[in-house]
């Protein structure tokens, strides 16, 4: 354990941020799992809005850090391909 007082609080705001990320990096796979899932099950309609909700969230990983951009706007383009693929009806 860290003995001086700067280190603690370092120690203490790592702590709270690695929370923070990990909920945020969670939001993320849960969104996407949501479209994947929907992609699976042949729903068009279900599977874009999943789309819909999860780009926002996608993209604010990439503004708060704990995701990098190219690898959103990958898993975007992705993820859009697939949801388009689904034959509607």
């Amino acid at each position: 354990m860290a003995n001086i007082a700067s280190a603690q609080k370092r120690i203490r705001q790592t702590v709270k941020r690695t929370a923070r990320n990990k909920a945020r990096k969670s939001r993320v796979h849960g969104a996407i799992r949501k479209i994947e899932e929907a992609v699976a099950g042949g729903d068009k309609q279900a599977a874009l809005e999943a789309f819909r909700a999860a780009q926002p969230e996608l993209q604010r990983a990439v503004t708060k850090g704990v995701l990098k951009a190219n690898a959103v706007s990958r898993k975007l383009s992705r993820l859009s391909a697939h949801v388009k693929a689904v034959p509607a009806g």
